[in-house]
């Protein structure tokens, strides 16, 4: 916190909105509130008394996520102080310099947006970095609340992207061992691996496999790695990373409208292209150990160490303190206590049943190799090798009763099914498709989606 709150005093002399004054007299009501609450920040020392005076005496519901962006980012305990005052007599509300608590309060009632909020938002996080504003200047129409979008500390890809990577053959990888995690991929044949211990460092890498311009986003907060195909309807997105968090989750950006997307949904949320019934199609991962890998894809591709970055790129390097406990680093709205918050689940989101999302506990499928389930009217079965891998196809009317551990599943006729990255194949030609599905903490997933169904 201490070096997020360092970059908005430094930039904060360069404040977008002029002088730092306020001067209710001179411009409209709202304005003024929204330069007042900037004045806090960065005001001069004589300016923030009559900002201060000016937000009680005007105080409304939606003053409160601006007053909780100041709290987050001041050092001043002469601003923090009156100003948690003020939050507590105008909500009734005595939750004192508990941020947590107060975003919690805040987002358990319906949104109230102040109508210049999205430009506060706007001039705020420009003093950070001049292309932050970018994201809410065309916020008119967002599909999320705004005031649950909160910075994660770093500028725009700040934690750098790995695009167009190098990849190394198996056989000259000699920095990775046996039981390291890795995400493995399949596009058309062409096997990768990103090894967890690299991409946690990076959080994304965008790449053509197989032919197909792909992205993997690895949100390291709520441990979920998704692959999306970044070509939709024949516009290629040019994803990157915000520096932006919506419920502990990544948002994503892309280069071209600087529109904001959900990594959940592989959508936009925010800005010029919210609303335009975009969503990328999924890819499927597989979280393994790269022994396993490697054994079912001898040919396979690795990510490279030599990135181009300076990173301590040891096994469990990355977020190690974060991984070691059950503690969140940033709050969400709510936590279901069926499982502990970084329990995992393997989850399923299927595109045309956006309302029905479904998680399996990994240790309840640890426990059954062989399990079936549907989601609405897809039936599907979810295979896990002794590595503790899933991997979920489409089971339509098949029962499968035995899986090797693998690649060869038998179903209740007796009929025997070969295993591969893409797909189930029976002897008499019938083909069941790979789902596209992924591992993920509990509380994020049921933060992104807390209708979820949960199994375990």
């Amino acid at each position: 916190m201490p070096a997020i709150r360092s970059l908005v005093i430094v930039f904060g002399m360069l404040l977008l909105l002029g002088a730092a004054a306020v001067q209710p007299r001179a411009e409209s009501t709202d304005r003024a509130v929204t330069r007042a609450f900037l004045t806090l920040l960065v005001g001069e020392l004589g300016d923030r008394t009559p900002a201060m005076e000016l937000i009680e005496t005007q105080w409304d519901p939606s003053f409160l996520p601006m007053a909780l962006e100041v709290l987050r980012l001041t050092r001043s305990t002469e601003v923090s102080g009156p100003l948690v005052e003020i939050m507590e007599r105008k909500t009734g509300v005595g939750l004192g310099h508990d941020l947590f608590a107060w975003q919690r309060h805040m987002w358990s009632s319906p949104e109230a947006r102040h109508p210049r909020y999205a430009a506060f938002k706007s001039a705020l996080y420009s003093l950070i970095d001049p292309r932050f504003s970018a994201y809410f200047d065309t916020a008119d129409k967002p599909r999320i609340r705004l005031d649950e979008i909160v910075w994660g500390g770093v500028r725009q890809d700040g934690i750098p992207p790995l695009r167009d990577p190098a990849m190394l053959g198996a056989q000259d990888v000699h920095y990775i061992e046996d039981d390291n995690i890795v995400f493995g991929i399949s596009v058309n044949g062409d096997a990768r691996a990103y090894p967890k211990r690299i991409l946690a460092w990076h959080e994304m890498f965008v790449d053509t496999v197989g032919g197909v311009p792909v992205a993997g986003v690895y949100c390291t907060l709520c441990g979920t790695v998704i692959l999306f195909h970044t070509r939709h309807e024949g516009v290629l997105h040019r994803l990157g990373t915000s520096g932006f968090l919506y419920r502990s989750n990544k948002l994503m950006y892309d280069q071209a409208t600087q529109s904001l997307w959900s990594t959940m949904l592989g959508a936009p949320v925010v800005g010029p292209l919210a609303g335009k019934n975009i969503v990328l199609e999924r890819g499927s991962v597989v979280t393994t150990t790269w022994k396993e890998w490697r054994r079912r894809h001898p040919g396979t591709r690795v990510l490279s160490i030599d990135t181009g970055h300076q990173r301590n790129y040891a096994e469990g390097a990355a977020y190690r303190d974060y991984f070691a406990t059950d503690e969140l680093m940033f709050s969400v709205p709510v936590v279901d206590t069926r499982l502990k918050n970084k329990d995992e689940v393997f989850t399923v989101l299927l595109a045309h049943h956006l309302e029905a999302p479904l998680a399996i506990s990994a240790e309840f499928l640890a426990e059954n190799p062989v399990h079936h389930d549907a989601v609405e009217d897809v039936a599907l079965v979810v295979l896990t090798d002794p590595s503790g891998a899933n991997r979920a196809y489409a089971s339509e009317d098949v029962t499968f009763t035995r899986y090797d551990g693998n690649s060869t599943v038998e179903d209740s006729s007796g009929m025997v099914w070969k295993m591969d990255e893409h797909a189930l194949s029976a002897g008499d030609g019938r083909v069941f498709r790979r789902i596209p599905a992924q591992r993920a903490f509990w509380f994020g997933w049921f933060a992104a989606f807390p209708n979820t169904r949960l199994v375990q």
